[in-house]
Parts: structure tokens; C-alpha cells; sequence
């Protein structure tokens, strides 16, 4: 009950897309079979993982936002990427709560109901709520936005569900909402094409649309292994690029995301950056700040 109220500004850590896998199925032009080794991945994640316990103060938790492992559902390497992700998580300081989202290769492109099962049953639900000193944060399944033809009842669940938090983040006179989900909104602008690595058009349009009368902040993604955004009716849209394999210029990095009464502040750092230099002074200050 605690965490309903306001205590002052605090901040996170967003990763997203470790992807145990991608990386040698991606040099080999293998996508679908090539993840048979990730020794790459596990040191990238080990960075990670020790670039965050060194931070002081503490970020109040570590959101990963999908795609924690490369093998999709039923493929051949995909236990074994789960195990080593996990030995490697497990060192992360105790104090700092680990939250996951589900992203396509965790619960298959079309997922259904047994695919999701097996997800929840390693990672934890595939979407839920939770309250850190006065903000709201929701956790989504976008792949029941991508493609829920095989499991449309758990699409709809998760559209009722969603709209009764909503309502209660209203009642409660939070101060901020924030989201996270796998697939972005968009990557630059609200209107543009549909295609494989933001959500199809009419789909978003419902879902901005919600997100802004609800008076959502930032939606916070994974997905495209690059950084990207934009925003739509004061509604940010934060994509950020891959603690793993990456696909455009960006380097290995994690986001920090400073919440403070009137603002949610944020930038990408490289892993060797975080690891060696923390948080920049001007986020520190914002952290400072006592309201």
C-alpha cells in the first residue's frame, strides 16, 4: 500500500532483446536454426547485469522488454537459452526487482494458449500491474496485438483487463502511467506504415487512443534492435535498441529512466559506459530534487 504514494523522484532500468541466440543465427544468416551458440550474448548480459549493481543509488527495478532468448517456442536450443539467461539474472543485486516482458520469440509470433502457459510458468504473467512510489506501470502482451488468431480470448481478456486498470490508476490519482510492451506503437511517427517491427494501424490507433485518454505517459519497448520514438498527443513512444544483437548503428546498451513529479527523463548508455561511468550528473540531480 505504500508504494500508492509519492516519495520523490526515483528511476529505472530498461533492457530489452538480450536474445540468447541471435547473434551467431544472425552472422550466419540462419534465423530459424542458426542459435546454437550465445556465448556473446551470455557476456553482454553478465555486463549488463554487473553495470546495474554498481549504480548508486539503486534503480527501483530492471524491466527486460522481450525477446529474453532467441529460440522460439518448440525449437531446439530454446531450454538451454532460458537456463543460461536465468544463471545469469540470478546475480542481479537483491534489492533491484526484475521485471519481464513477453516479445515475440518468448511466446512465438502467433502465440497461443500453451505457448503463453509455458511462458508464465519460466517468467511470470504475461501482463500485470504494479505501483512503485506513486506511478502506475503496466505490463502488456503485444503479441496479442500482433497476432492473437490463434488465442483471441486471451486478447480480449487482456482489453478488459487493461481498461479496468486504467479506471483504478484514475481512481487512485497516481502520478504518472507508465507501459511497457515488446512491439512498439511506432518507431517515429503515429501515423506511419505498418510493418514488422511496430503494431498495424488501426490496432495502434486503439491503443493510442486509450493510452492518451487514460493520460499514459511513455510507453516503453523493445523489438527493433535499434533506438527509436516519437510521440503522439503528448503520449512518448520509447524504443530502445538491444542489451544483445544489434541491428542498426546503436551499441549494447540499457536505458535509464528517471521519474520525477513533473517529468519521466531517460537516455541510452552503452554497457561500457554505464559499467565504468553511471549515471550522468544532470539525471543525478533530477534524483536529488526533493519535492
Amino acid at each position: 500500500g505504500d508504494e500508492y504514494q509519492w516519495k520523490g523522484p526515483f528511476y529505472f532500468i530498461q533492457g530489452a532483446d538480450p536474445q540468447f541466440g541471435l547473434m551467431k543465427a544472425w552472422a550466419v544468416g540462419d534465423t530459424n536454426n542458426g542459435d546454437d551458440e550465445w556465448v556473446e550474448e551470455i557476456k553482454l548480459a553478465q555486463q549488463a547485469v554487473q553495470a546495474i549493481n554498481k549504480l548508486n543509488p539503486k534503480p527501483k527495478f530492471f524491466v527486460l522488454c522481450g525477446d529474453l532468448i532467441h529460440g522460439m517456442p518448440g525449437t531446439q536450443w530454446r531450454k538451454d537459452q532460458e537456463r543460461d539467461l536465468k544463471n545469469v539474472l540470478k546475480d542481479t543485486h537483491q534489492d533491484i526487482p526484475l521485471v519481464f516482458v513477453s516479445g515475440n520469440h518468448d511466446i512465438g509470433n502467433t502465440p497461443t494458449r500453451e505457448t503463453i502457459e509455458h511462458y508464465c510458468s519460466n517468467w511470470g504473467d504475461d501482463y500485470f500491474s504494479f505501483w512503485v512510489g506513486g506511478v502506475f506501470f503496466l505490463v502488456l502482451n503485444s503479441q496479442l496485438y500482433f497476432d492473437s488468431s490463434k488465442c483471441p480470448e486471451l486478447k480480449q481478456a487482456q482489453d478488459a483487463w487493461l481498461s479496468e486498470q486504467l479506471a483504478i490508476a484514475e481512481q487512485q490519482k497516481c502520478k504518472h502511467i507508465i507501459a511497457f510492451q515488446h512491439i512498439p506503437l511506432f518507431l517515429r511517427k503515429p501515423d506511419e506504415d505498418h510493418d514488422y517491427f511496430n503494431l498495424e494501424k488501426s490496432v495502434r490507433q486503439e491503443l493510442m487512443e486509450k493510452f492518451h485518454k487514460a493520460g499514459v505517459k511513455a510507453v516503453f519497448s523493445g523489438h527493433c534492435h535499434r533506438n527509436a520514438g516519437g510521440s503522439y498527443e503528448g503520449l512518448e513512444m520509447v524504443v530502445s535498441s538491444a542489451i544483445g544483437c544489434q541491428l542498426g548503428e546503436d551499441t549494447h546498451g540499457l536505458r535509464v529512466v528517471v521519474v520525477t513529479d513533473k517529468k519521466i527523463a531517460h537516455r541510452y548508455y552503452s554497457l561500457d559506459e554505464l559499467g565504468s561511468q553511471g549515471i550522468e550528473h544532470e539525471l543525478l540531480a533530477m534524483l536529488a530534487e526533493h519535492n
